[in-house]
């Protein structure tokens, strides 16, 4: 099995974990009560996705 040669430097990395930062939730407002929401989910208020009504939420 191969062996590194040299111990990698703290720069080399810290720069390849640069990505690996948690990042906020990237969300939108529904189109029907304007409630923000993640991307591809249905609308917990008013249950619609995409426009149309999914699923039915009782008041």
């Amino acid at each position: 099995m191969a062996a590194p040669k040299r111990r990698q430097s703290k720069g080399r990395s810290r720069r390849r974990r640069s990505h690996d930062a948690i990042k906020p939730p990237q969300l939108h407002n529904c189109t029907k009560c304007q409630t923000p929401i993640p991307s591809h989910v249905i609308c917990p208020t008013c249950g619609d996705y995409l426009g149309r009504a999914m699923i039915e939420i009782e008041d």
